[in-house]
């Protein structure tokens, strides 16, 4: 009985080079997903809208408003008609503002635009249905009736449910990158050092 061996010829340097350099950018991809919280994106949890501190303020006046008792961020701010429509629209969203964010490009004050105006427009009138189209008495205010679903509901409430916020400066206390759902302050101890001095 004859063995016929055969030597494998070595692999090629360039191998043990590419998967290390594959494992060095898997794992740095899983060290930023696991530092940017990136699964807290896919919940309900207002709090992941605050990873980007630039949405303290808009947080911290929603947790005082009316509405945290009834709607969170995604409530409003994203379609409710399906599931594959709000997780599109969350993502595209996501992905641009993680961009501007990235880039340090986020403007002072946020405005929202045309694609999320319509669906916070569908979202305000889905929950207050009655209030909007099922009022008994229209005297009350003339031309009112045409104009409960023909423009923008923030058009006359601009508080709502983000009071007077209007940027990044406006909010007291705004110095935390977390949310402060309390009414004293949250200062960092270096900056409170830095103040007295």
């Amino acid at each position: 009985m004859k063995f016929n061996f055969q030597i494998l010829p070595k692999s090629p340097k360039w191998r043990k080079t590419a998967g290390f350099f594959i494992a060095v950018i898997i794992g740095m991809g899983l060290f930023i997903a696991q530092e940017a919280k990136i699964t807290s994106y896919l919940s309900d949890d207002p709090q992941a809208c605050v990873n980007c501190h630039v949405m303290t303020p808009v947080y911290n006046s929603w947790m005082h408003s009316s509405h945290r008792e009834w709607a969170n961020c995604n409530d409003c701010h994203l379609p409710q008609d399906n599931f594959v429509k709000k997780y599109y629209f969350k993502a595209k969203d996501g992905l641009y503002h993680a961009s501007v964010f990235t880039a340090r490009a986020e403007p002072d004050v946020i405005q929202t635009k045309e694609a999320s105006k319509e669906v916070v427009q569908q979202n305000c009138i889905r929950c207050h249905v009655q209030q909007v189209t099922q009022v008994k008495y229209d005297g009350w205010l003339e031309g009112h009736q045409e104009s409960r679903t023909g423009r923008e509901c923030w058009s006359c409430h601009t508080s709502v449910p983000h009071g007077t916020v209007r940027g990044l400066t406006t909010v007291k206390y705004n110095v935390a990158p977390l949310p402060t759902d309390k009414e004293e302050a949250v200062i960092p101890e270096w900056l409170a050092e830095e103040v007295k001095n």
